[in-house]
């Protein structure tokens, strides 16, 4: 929990004025707001003679002059762009969306290699945040083989891969309570003690979000008799622009984010759903680089921020800027992990070049042959392959058996009804032999 901010009415206004009018502080407050800091932090910046307090209702004067209001259920919602958020805005927009530049970022050719490995990576990171306990490894191995989830973590791991497909898939709709509740549905499917409530708004309003430590009460929504109202007034803002100003998409995108976590219209799923539906949005909008991104992977590692954006915000007078700066700087960052994945993976294909070129070899039986070297226990399966390549299990079983027919692996039995493909007895003597060569 945070501390709430000092009561206005302790302030000295005069004085208040003097500080917000001179240039003097202008640096300052620039620093303030570039990273957008909260009231447990502008305290501390206050200069020798400055009550903090005043300095955080200087700051808030600051902010409000430039503020941007949207109305939802009965609350007003604000918001500011900063210089930093303009700049973070001014990337995004440069690498996430339009078509220049596509070819050099990711080959057409591997883009659905690379799109299969990010939903993934997305799917176990939202997952992980909310409780799903199973390991990166035994989530990928489950989501390649097409294995069926064996606990409530895998399942959710799974569904939320097969909610991001569906969004992909589904990004021309315009959104809908239909479509909010589909969305819903997908993540919790066999997840929920009572399955009455897939897909279900919830009935009552015992559903609060509480701190896991003290249990103290951090936000309360919107009864559920307001439930629809909200989701309506919602579903007009995402599906229209507003005539009065303008709202960059991907601010909206982060706005509908926050709004579906603060209105918690379902029981369980709220927090997947509600980035399920940015990740929905900012596709729609043309940020086809969006699907590549790992945003929740970050957002998991600093959860604590994540979760105290939110707090922030709604301790603030509904100030969305909070969580709106966290959003950004987590977009950026996914976006600069998915640069140096690519960078390792186009260093890989170089490595691949030698196996390529032994006669009769495609471009997938060389990663095949590729991963052997680098991890000699591997075990692969048809079933896997096809996740990995995109590519039929007819097609995938002929690579593994051609290259079993040319010396480089064997089969095993994994079951009754299963072949497994392992390197062969003498792999490493016939790989030396084609370096050599």
């Amino acid at each position: 929990m945070i501390e709430k901010p000092p009561a206005l009415n302790k302030i000295n206004t005069k004085v208040l004025w003097k500080i917000v009018t001179n240039s003097e502080y202008d640096a300052l407050f620039h620093r303030i707001n570039s990273k957008y800091l909260y009231w447990d932090n502008v305290k501390y910046k206050a200069p020798a003679g400055v009550d903090p307090a005043t300095l955080w209702y200087a700051v808030k004067i600051k902010r409000d002059s430039m503020a941007k209001r949207v109305i939802l259920g009965k609350s007003t919602f604000s918001f500011s762009v900063t210089g930093k958020m303009q700049e973070l805005l001014h990337l995004l927009d440069f690498n996430l969306g339009g078509t220049l530049g596509t070819q050099g970022i990711i080959p057409e050719k591997d883009k659905k290699f690379y799109l299969v490995n990010s939903i993934m990576e997305e799917a176990i990171a939202s997952s992980q945040m909310e409780g799903a306990s199973t390991t990166r490894k035994v989530a990928k191995d489950m989501l390649r083989k097409q294995l069926k989830p064996q606990n409530r973590g895998q399942q959710m791991i799974y569904n939320n891969y097969a909610t991001i497909r569906y969004l992909v898939d589904n990004q021309s709709q315009n959104f809908s309570v239909e479509l909010l509740k589909e969305i819903q549905q997908l993540i919790t499917h066999k997840t929920l003690v009572n399955t009455e409530y897939e897909g279900r708004f919830r009935t009552t309003d015992d559903i609060m979000v509480m701190d896991n430590i003290t249990g103290e009460i951090a936000h309360t929504p919107p009864a559920h008799k307001e439930i629809e109202d909200w989701i309506a007034q919602l579903s007009d803002f995402i599906n229209n622009d507003n005539e009065k100003f303008f709202i960059h998409p991907i601010i909206k995108g982060i706005i509908i984010h926050f709004m579906i976590a603060y209105i918690h219209p379902f029981v369980d799923g709220n927090g997947r759903t509600a980035r399920s539906l940015f990740y929905w949005y900012m596709i729609k909008k043309g940020y086809w680089l969006t699907e590549y991104l790992s945003i929740s992977r970050i957002i998991h590692r600093s959860k604590k921020k994540y979760e105290t954006a939110f707090l922030y915000t709604e301790n603030d007078e509904n100030d969305l800027s909070y969580f709106i700066q966290y959003n950004l700087e987590a977009m950026y960052k996914a976006f600069e992990e998915l640069k140096l994945y690519l960078e390792r993976k186009i260093r890989e294909q170089s490595d691949l070049l030698y196996f390529k070129e032994i006669p009769k070899i495609n471009e997938r039986q060389a990663q095949i042959l590729k991963i052997l070297t680098e991890k000699p226990k591997s075990i692969f399966t048809a079933k896997e392959l096809i996740s990995l390549f995109n590519v039929s299990v007819k097609t995938t079983r002929n690579d593994l058996q051609q290259l079993v027919s040319l010396g480089f692996m064997r089969e095993i039995n994994i079951n009754q009804r299963q072949l497994g493909y392992i390197k062969a007895e003498n792999f490493e003597e016939k790989i030396k032999e084609i370096r050599g060569n």
